[in-house]
């Protein structure tokens, strides 16, 4: 192998937030001085690296000068402490209402994985993949965010297998009758795609055109106009995307660890120190 100098283009005050963390988890597990390979700020500053640059593990733990399953290992404990800051749903919807945010906006995105072999049964009884999407002709995660209206994320849910429909996840996972909780009791409606038809009250869709040719009425196009800003949805996951490339195709023994890898990125990317 041949070694070579490259930057990292996170702040330092970011390494040093993680570094605190995986610090405060090995006094937690009452970890004993010097009987671990890095410091706690070169295994933050690992963790980052896989997380921005999305490189190979086996790769990044030689340049720490550690071996392959001390790189896993050192980048599951990293997910691990981030994911564990990961916000409740009702907690972040609160915080949101006391910011001053009109409404939030409801989205789901299927995060791109290896192929598996876990199967599951349709609703017609067929033999399927589990983490199969037909919509998006590939194998993923589903997860499940809350945006505010200018894109930020500040809620994703854990890793629904890819088949199933961006409905039936926000239902499953209590997303919907949190949302619908927000609508009625702290004045925080959400805005989503029309593939959330039917979610209740507090999730507002748009009005799908009359099948008999008709015009919509005046006031269900304009509300149409302003569910149009559920586009910051997709900006929202562009953001962690876009920053965090590890995102945009995850390796990892189960995909159900894809909802704590986002959630990690999510605390990043949300952290007063991030990027």
């Amino acid at each position: 192998m041949i070694a070579y100098v490259a930057m990292l283009d996170v702040p330092r005050d970011l390494v040093h937030h993680l570094a605190r963390l995986l610090a405060a988890e090995r006094r937690a597990r009452r970890t004993r001085r010097g009987t671990r390979a890095l410091t706690s700020f070169y295994q933050a500053l690992l963790v980052l690296i896989w997380f921005r640059k999305a490189g190979d593990t086996r790769l990044l733990g030689a340049g720490f000068g550690v071996s392959r399953a001390t790189a896993y290992r050192y980048v599951a404990e990293g997910i691990a402490v981030l994911a564990a800051r990961w916000p409740d749903l009702h907690e972040a919807l609160q915080r949101a209402a006391d910011q001053g945010w009109a409404f939030v906006i409801l989205d789901g995105k299927l995060f791109d994985c290896d192929r598996l072999s876990e199967t599951t049964t349709s609703v017609k009884g067929a033999a399927i993949d589990a983490w199969y999407s037909g919509k998006h002709r590939d194998f993923g995660a589903n997860i499940q965010a809350i945006m505010r209206p200018d894109g930020l994320p500040i809620w994703t849910s854990e890793a629904s297998p890819g088949h199933l429909h961006d409905l039936t996840c926000a239902q499953r996972l209590g997303v919907t009758a949190a949302l619908n909780w927000a609508a009625a009791e702290i004045d925080l409606p959400a805005l989503a795609d029309a593939g959330y038809d039917g979610a209740g009250h507090g999730i507002k869709t748009p009005t799908r055109q009359p099948a008999d040719g008709k015009h919509l009425a005046v006031a269900n196009r304009a509300v149409n106009r302003l569910r149009g800003l559920r586009w910051q949805g997709e900006r929202g996951f562009a953001i962690l995307t876009g920053r965090w490339k590890t995102l945009r195709h995850t390796t990892t023994s189960s995909p159900r660890r894809i909802g704590d890898i986002v959630a990690a990125a999510l605390h990043l990317t949300t952290s007063n120190t991030a990027i």
